[in-house]
């Protein structure tokens, strides 16, 4: 028998129910999923020195078990010493088990690592379900050895619902394990 995440298991036989339960859908393809889980991370200094990306390329997989992208710059911007095409940050889409693994690890492992951690604002939707994530700090994750980092930087976290509503998509993350803040 293959293995299964601990929280995919756990959105199929409790979450979905009480979701269901919660918002009074009819059919269980109403009930909100989480789609992907998104990490980037933007190097600004990557301008000068190109070996920062590769850097940031390196940490997310670590971080996340599959391999990252860098991403390229869209336009020229000469103020900035940017040009189209320069490679200025790293991201990576993780879907399906990985995402609950990653998932599973950010709740239990990585946010309590934060210091001075009261938990998540709630105020990172964006209106059609979606929630974004700043982490400050890529040393709170156990994959990344303090001594080997050459910048501490952050990187944003994206997670991709298909829920109608911000209030749906937090009753989903909050069942999850998403440690929100308290009004």
């Amino acid at each position: 028998m293959s293995y299964i995440p601990r929280l995919k298991t756990d959105y199929r036989d409790r979450i979905a129910l009480a979701l269901k339960e919660e918002f009074g859908y009819k059919n269980v393809m109403q009930i909100p999923k989480l789609q992907k889980i998104v990490l980037s991370r933007g190097v600004g200094a990557a301008v000068a020195d190109k070996k920062l990306v590769d850097y940031a390329v390196d940490e997310l997989t670590m971080i996340t078990g599959q391999k990252a992208v860098s991403t390229l710059s869209k336009k020229d911007v000469a103020s900035f010493k940017l040009r189209k095409g320069m490679p200025i940050g790293a991201k990576v889409t993780l879907r399906g088990d990985r995402m609950y693994e990653f998932l599973d690890r950010l709740v239990t492992v990585a946010l309590p690592r934060v210091r001075d951690f009261q938990g998540i604002k709630a105020t990172g939707f964006d209106g059609r379900g979606n929630y974004n994530l700043g982490v400050t700090e890529q040393i709170i994750f156990p994959e990344i050895n303090i001594d080997k980092v050459n910048k501490i930087s952050g990187m944003d976290i994206t997670f991709v619902t298909n829920a109608e509503t911000d209030k749906e998509a937090k009753s989903l993350l909050g069942e999850l394990g998403l440690p929100f803040k308290k009004d």
